[in-house]
């Protein structure tokens, strides 16, 4: 498994900023949600070797208030977009593609609506992206959100969110319930604090009607707190999207299907080039 020794750190706007790179290919960039102890090295775990060995380059950051990345002076989704695209820029990159979980989802949405380096999008399940859908799925995300910002540091309440997070029980372990508690404790749970009182995100639900790259939504028909109808509201407003429903799965789609995860992956950025 990539650990930290494997990654690197660079300055962005002041803020020393992790990210690893590995494999060769295509690039893709992957921007994990926000979640507390949501970091590169968690959310991608299983994610991370297995689509490098699939023939891609693949980069992966830490946002800012995350992993091992510095907390920022804004706590604001837009400074969070902002810091994405100002590490593409520092990559060099000429052409990407862009995938992301949860709030990462819509980072990368942005990314694939005002960049034109982007060459195909896909998301995981996103509530921040999605629209909010009838009063029932309404009322559901947001006693999701109440969860996640009522978080406190230790490992029995960790156990708890992520038994939540992902619908195989087998998959919380030990291991990987320590690995994510590490990462909301210290500076990073500082920045939870400070992320509630900051901006959220700017809708872009109309503008998604105009996404100019083909997508691909991958959503967990058991995910605790964005219910498949408002999969289905997203991928009705994106022009040239494919939407695929996993059953027995949580929240981390990357997680309970990883291998499927991979494959659809890698084949849809595939696809690519042979359009192309």
């Amino acid at each position: 498994m990539v650990s930290r020794e494997d990654g690197a750190y660079l300055d962005l706007d002041g803020l020393r900023t992790f990210y690893v790179k590995l494999g060769s290919g295509p690039p893709v960039v992957l921007i994990h949600g926000a979640s507390p102890g949501a970091s590169t090295l968690v959310a991608w775990k299983l994610n991370l070797e297995p689509l490098a060995a699939a023939g891609f380059t693949v980069y992966a950051y830490d946002q800012p208030g995350f992993g091992y990345t510095d907390n920022p002076q804004d706590y604001s989704l837009e400074y969070r977009v902002a810091h994405a695209k100002a590490f593409l820029d520092a990559m060099r990159l000429e052409q990407f593609h862009v995938v992301g979980n949860s709030v990462g989802g819509y980072i990368a949405a942005r990314i694939a609506l005002e960049d034109r380096r982007t060459g195909r999008f896909v998301t995981t399940t996103s509530g921040t992206l999605s629209p909010p859908g009838s009063p029932e799925s309404q009322a559901l995300g947001k006693q999701h959100g109440r969860d996640l910002a009522e978080y406190t540091p230790s490992l029995e309440n960790m156990r708890e969110l992520t038994s939540h997070t992902i619908y195989n029980q087998a998959l919380v372990t030990d291991e990987t319930v320590r690995e994510r508690y590490e990462m909301s404790t210290g500076k990073n749970y500082e920045a939870q604090l400070h992320r509630r009182g900051a901006a959220g995100a700017r809708p872009i639900h109309e503008e998604l009607r105009n996404m100019p790259v083909k997508s691909l939504l991958l959503w967990g028909n058991n995910d605790a707190g964005v219910t498949v109808e408002r999969g289905l509201l997203l991928f009705q407003s994106i022009p040239n999207a494919e939407f695929h429903i996993f059953d027995k799965c949580g929240h981390w789609v990357m997680w309970d299907h990883a291998e499927r995860f991979n494959t659809l992956v890698a084949d849809f950025l595939r696809a690519r080039r042979r359009e192309g």
